[in-house]
């Protein structure tokens, strides 16, 4: 699915559902939020502390779907493009990257 048209789908939902979108400063501490929820699953799941009770049945796609779900809000309230920044962003890593990664020992 093309981000372009992920965010039209979000504008659509806040439209129907949610009166209006949350001020950008909201909408930051949202995103805070929800990657700190992100952190938690993978600091317990895939890291060294322990998993607790609470947290085994959190689904880790749900948390990260939060996170996109806010990033497409913050970008459709401040008018970016997300997919022209995500191709640009792309490109440039590319060229940037292409070697760079080949040659780190600590990759290997």
């Amino acid at each position: 699915m093309k981000l372009q048209n992920s965010q039209k789908i979000v504008d659509e939902w806040i439209k129907a559902h949610g009166v209006r979108y949350f001020n950008e400063l909201t909408n930051m501490a949202q995103l805070t939020e929800e990657v700190g929820e992100v952190a938690r699953i993978i600091a317990r799941r895939y890291g060294e502390q322990s998993e607790k009770e609470s947290d085994k049945d959190k689904d880790l796609g749900e948390e990260l779907a939060d996170v996109v779900f806010v990033v497409l809000c913050l970008a459709n309230q401040t008018g970016i493009d997300l997919q022209a920044a995500f191709d640009k962003k792309m490109d440039l890593k590319t060229k940037r990257d292409h070697d760079r990664h080949h040659g780190n020992e600590k990759l290997k």
